[in-house]
Order: structure tokens, then sequence, then C-alpha cells
């Protein structure tokens, strides 16, 4: 898409600057603001989970927090706290 879009505007077709927003399904509220195209993502299967990478890179309990459908929980690997997904809630 990204492509498509960089030929469009290295040729100047747009009449003026066009915002463009791109966000996953949990930032659906915000990705329409201060845009003139939003683009929505949707996840398609559960995600795979990287258990190594969980505590480095995000707080637990907000992860937890932002999914709607309650699908993450917390739990244990290899004394790692980490999240584990109810697949049938994705």
């Amino acid at each position: 898409l990204i492509d498509l879009l960089m030929d469009v505007d290295a040729r100047m077709l747009m009449p003026a600057r066009v915002r463009i927003a791109l966000a996953c399904c949990l930032m659906c509220g915000a990705v329409h603001t201060g845009s003139d195209i939003a683009i929505l993502g949707v996840h398609r299967k559960p995600p795979f989970i990287e258990h190594e990478r969980v505590s480095k890179v995000c707080e637990v309990p907000l992860a937890i927090a932002a999914c709607p459908t309650a699908a993450i929980k917390p739990a244990k690997v290899d004394d790692m706290k980490t999240v584990a997904v109810r697949n049938e809630r994705c």
C-alpha cells in the first residue's frame, strides 16, 4: 500500500497534502482523528506470543486491559510474567 501511495505522492497527483493513519483494531477510536485516510487493521488469527519479549516490551496489566474481548489473561512461562490468549475469544 505504501509503495502505491509513494508513487502517487512522488508524481504530485494529489491536490494537497494527504494525512494517512494506520492502526490496529484496538486503536479504532483514534485512527480517524487528524487524518484524511484511515486504514484500520483487523486480526484474522490469534496472535503469536513471544514470551521472552513480553515482559521487556510491554506492561502485562495494560496489555490485558487493552483487549476488548477479554481474550488475554496473565500467565507464567519459565518463571517469566507473560500473557496467554484464549483463542475462542479472539
